[in-house]
């Protein structure tokens, strides 16, 4: 085994044993339980809205916390005297994450379609380029944030302090069409806020507006850049 499968297979028994990991699946599993008895088969809100919130609490929570954590520890500062140099940890736990995200997201759709039997997107494509420009935008938020907290704690204090005004703005805790005009319009275009709406749209049948696709698209490589620019290794 290559030092890069050992370097993977640890990151991955440390991710199953993060009670984070099991936060990702259960909180928005429980809402979609809880509020999915109540919906029409044909409804396009709940679904989406708990998608956004599994990969909104790995991009703002968990890829942070984790990643500032390891900094903090010097396990970075270490990597870089050996084989594995830091950056394959970090393109690991990016991996990692984003099998995460798919992971609770894959048992949000098999719940909601075979015990909900709530209505599922067909447009394959369409999904598929919603949910992982959305995943980017969020996880290069993430980026930031542990690019910027000194701390583990801190990369999770700023994580949750970004991801209620996020999650409201977004349509994620108050529904949009309860919000006034101006606020709905801005969180359109936050990260989040372009990831539900895009998904929203996915399920409603339609394409997602090319403008939101190039709103996530823009955070992901803006906030990335800027990640990577004031990422401190130790």
């Amino acid at each position: 085994m290559t030092a890069l499968a050992k370097l993977t297979t640890i990151e991955f028994k440390l991710l199953l044993r993060e009670p984070g990991s099991m936060f990702t699946f259960l909180i928005p599993l429980f809402i979609l339980i809880v509020f999915g008895g109540s919906i029409e088969p044909g409804d396009t809100l709940l679904l989406p809205m708990t998608l956004a919130i599994a990969v909104g609490l790995v991009g703002l929570y968990l890829l942070p916390t984790t990643l500032a954590a390891y900094r903090e520890r010097g396990i970075l500062r270490r990597l870089s005297l050996t084989p594995v140099r830091p950056g394959s940890l970090l393109a690991v736990q990016l991996i990692l994450q984003l099998v995460l995200a798919l992971a609770a997201s894959g048992l949000l759709l098999a719940v909601a379609g075979t015990v909900l039997d709530a209505h599922l997107p067909t447009g394959v494509p369409a999904f598929a380029a919603a949910f992982l420009l959305g995943t980017a935008a969020m996880f290069s938020v993430g980026l930031l944030i542990a690019a910027l907290a000194p701390n583990g704690r801190a990369a999770n204090g700023i994580g949750v302090l970004l991801y209620f005004p996020m999650a409201f703005l977004a349509g994620l805790i108050q529904p949009v069409g309860q919000m006034p005009d101006i606020v709905a319009e801005i969180g359109k275009y936050t990260p989040l806020g372009a990831f539900r709406q895009a998904l929203q749209d996915v399920w409603a049948g339609a394409s997602p507006a090319p403008l939101l696709l190039a709103v996530m698209a823009a955070y992901a490589v803006v906030v990335s850049l800027a990640a990577a620019k004031l990422f401190r290794w130790e």
